[in-house]
């Protein structure tokens, strides 16, 4: 394929972070899709006396127009040169190109012009010192004699509320009637008085000896645990601070492909919860457009978070 004519062709890059490709393709390129365009278009085609896909393409040319056969014509012929075109300018397209035919006719070379979104350029600030304000500090690790105990609490009534339900789904199963001393009161359950029997109860079998050795490993596991929440705040703090000071010009397109993740993710947290998107739109009041419009700011800031 000549490709001599792509130089020729412009290219406009918008402050949109778009590029615009504007131009002639040769009549010569044009003409060489002409065949596989007819044969594209006449695979389906029915005619009487003819078996479906042995139709002659004069024939075919007949039944098709002119027109039909030049539009096709004209898309095959753009997408074989789009990509050398792209090559040819350092085009970082991203996304699909809104294709626009602005002069088609039979021995005429055709005319378009493709718009398309493009990578665009990201100057990074001084992300080291910006991480360094954030991490200046030793993480705050410590766990409270308090917060352990609220964990205990916490386990033990989690430990009554399914002692309760075992013990109520034995009762439906063997068939006994409820009586005064086997009603349990409605609310939450009694918790259990700490021991060191309870204690061993709780977790893998052999995991705790004693209410001390509790104690002492919940601590472990909540500083362990409260280390990585401190890591992560600190992790979010960094980036979103090199964000607000990083500018750059965002592709629509990359916005939408944020936005499609987000509610792709939200249709598989529905469908896990055997939810309708109808019936979830309808329990919060709110349109998808709603949501789109909502969502936006969020799918701005991880895209702009993906170039970074």
């Amino acid at each position: 394929m000549d490709t001599s004519f792509i130089k020729e062709l412009s290219v406009t890059r918008g402050d949109d972070a778009q590029v615009t490709i504007e131009g002639e393709i040769p009549l010569e390129l044009l003409q060489a899709q002409r065949e596989a365009a007819i044969t594209e278009l006449g695979k389906d085609v029915e005619i009487d006396g003819f078996r479906k896909g042995h139709i002659p393409a004069n024939v075919l040319e007949k039944h098709l127009g002119e027109m039909r056969i030049l539009t096709e014509m004209a898309e095959r012929a753009i997408a074989r040169a789009y990509p050398q075109i792209l090559v040819a300018h350092d085009v970082d397209a991203i996304g699909r190109p809104e294709i626009n035919v602005t002069k088609i006719a039979p021995d005429n070379p055709l005319g378009f012009t493709a718009t398309v979104a493009v990578l665009p350029e990201v100057t990074l600030p001084d992300y080291q010192a910006i991480a360094k304000t954030h991490t200046n500090s030793p993480l705050d690790t410590e766990v409270t004699d308090a917060a352990v105990e609220e964990k205990i609490t916490e386990i033990l009534k989690q430990k009554a509320s399914y002692e309760r339900l075992q013990k109520s789904a034995a009762a439906k199963e063997s068939g006994d009637l409820p009586t005064p001393d086997t009603v349990e009161p409605e609310g939450e359950p009694e918790i259990p008085e700490l021991t060191d029997a309870v204690a061993q109860s709780l977790g893998q079998p052999g995991q705790f000896t004693s209410v001390a050795d509790l104690k002492e490993k919940l601590k472990e596991h909540l500083t362990i645990e409260k280390e990585c929440d401190e890591r992560a705040k600190r992790r979010s703090a960094v980036t979103d601070a090199i964000i607000e000071a990083t500018p750059v010009t965002l592709p629509k397109v990359l916005i939408d492909s944020e936005l499609q993740q987000m509610f792709a993710q939200m249709q598989e947290d529905l469908d896990r919860a055997n939810l309708s998107f109808d019936d979830y739109l309808g329990h919060i009041k709110k349109t998808k457009e709603e949501l789109e419009t909502e969502w936006k700011p969020a799918a701005e800031k991880r895209a702009k978070l993906q170039l970074i």
